[in-house]
């Protein structure tokens, strides 16, 4: 896990990003953008990885809605790889 990385976790209980309401929404953008400010002063990374993981196949283990906030450095052995990346591996490709 990198320096800085979290989460933002709706209070209410929603299954998957699908089930939050328009006001979570625009809680969660709100704290998103609280967040970011804190990160980007104390740790001052390079760029972030954002994601919601729904469902089971898409590598959601707490069937609870949770938004990862996750800080990258240029100087990470894996810097500039997204999540793109993992994804478009021949590993990774449907039979």
């Amino acid at each position: 896990m990198l320096i800085g990385s979290g989460l933002i976790i709706p209070r209410a209980h929603r299954e998957t990003v699908f089930d939050l309401t328009p006001a979570e929404w625009t809680a969660t953008y709100e704290l998103l953008q609280q967040v970011k400010g804190w990160l980007d002063a104390q740790y001052r990374p390079d760029g972030y990885n954002i994601g919601w993981n729904s469902g089971g196949v898409a590598g959601q283990t707490v069937f609870h809605a949770h938004l990862h906030v996750i800080p990258r450095y240029a100087d990470e052995p894996l810097a500039h790889k997204g999540i793109r990346y993992w994804l478009k591996q021949e590993t990774n490709r449907r039979p």
